[in-house]
């Protein structure tokens, strides 16, 4: 398959590790394009979700398949979100084209980009992250009821019902009235000077511009890999959203079958993770 040449892609909320995920969609997209620089703007890997014990052998493709662009000198910026909060404690770290960080700052033809996940404007994040933790177990049993109505639903030959994205919009929509998401953040890349403000974290995609009375931005989300399976891409200057469903091409090639789903402990887990590493040449072990 040809694969699309992308100056930059932007990946946000992929949540590895949970039933909602789109592992295999994901794989499909990655394999289609062949990107210069990727941001991975946060909830890459859901850490908040581990204690399931939930990885299939699709979300360690995607692991794979990255680690492969690292190992091909594709530069890969982690950027941190709040369900792989805990990377945060590896700030700065590097290794070969990856580096983990909060934010990232990134000229684009004579112009500044401004990427960071979004969660710092979260309400319920910044004073009550125990209630966030307990709504995305509550949306996650929300996904697991949606997939078997769903499956009734296609025996009834009716279309796919997503019950978790009419809710969580209703649920985002007034979290978003009540912070101003978009605009708080609109405002502060305005006060820096810069061009362009990428985030991810309200699973919302979204290319627009926003005016205050200091200036513009184009504000720009890349949504999520749950429901909205879309990206951003920027090539030839311009920023375009990608979305999966609107890909008729790329969906003819994703297989309908069932693939087991095998219950790793946590350390085994890890060790997978480094055996990838390992296997990329990226980590030489003694």
């Amino acid at each position: 398959m040809k694969k699309r040449p992308v100056d930059i892609v932007v990946i946000s909320d992929v949540h590895l590790g949970t039933y909602g995920c789109h592992a295999n969609e994901l794989l499909l997209y990655l394999k289609s394009i062949a990107p210069q620089e990727v941001i991975l703007n946060g909830d890459i890997i859901d850490i908040w979700q581990f204690s399931k014990r939930y990885w299939p052998k699709s979300h360690m493709k995607v692991v794979k398949y990255l680690m492969g662009w690292i190992a091909k000198g594709v530069k890969i910026h982690y950027v941190t979100g709040n369900h792989d909060e805990m990377l945060r404690k590896f700030t700065g770290f590097q290794m070969g084209s990856l580096s983990i960080v909060n934010k990232v700052v990134l000229p684009l033809h004579g112009r500044k980009a401004w990427f960071f996940h979004g969660d710092v404007f979260d309400v319920t994040m910044q004073h009550s992250k125990w209630v966030a933790k307990l709504g995305a177990k509550g949306y996650d049993f929300l996904i697991l009821l949606n997939r078997a109505i769903n499956f009734f639903s296609k025996k009834l030959g009716r279309g796919p019902i997503s019950m978790s994205k009419k809710i969580k919009n209703g649920v985002k929509s007034a979290v978003k009235f009540i912070n101003n998401f978009e605009t708080t953040a609109s405002e502060i890349a305005i006060e820096n000077g810069y061009d362009f403000v990428v985030c991810g974290h309200i699973h919302q995609p979204e290319i627009r511009q926003i005016e205050t009375e200091k200036g513009a931005v184009t504000y720009l989300n890349s949504g999520d890999w749950i429901e909205n399976l879309t990206s951003l891409e920027y090539a030839n200057g311009q920023w375009e959203l990608y979305s999966f469903y609107n890909d008729k091409g790329i969906q003819n090639q994703l297989e309908d079958t069932q693939e087991e789903h095998p219950v790793l402990e946590r350390a085994e887990l890890f060790q997978s993770l480094l055996d990838e590493f390992r296997t990329s040449g990226l980590v030489k072990l003694k």
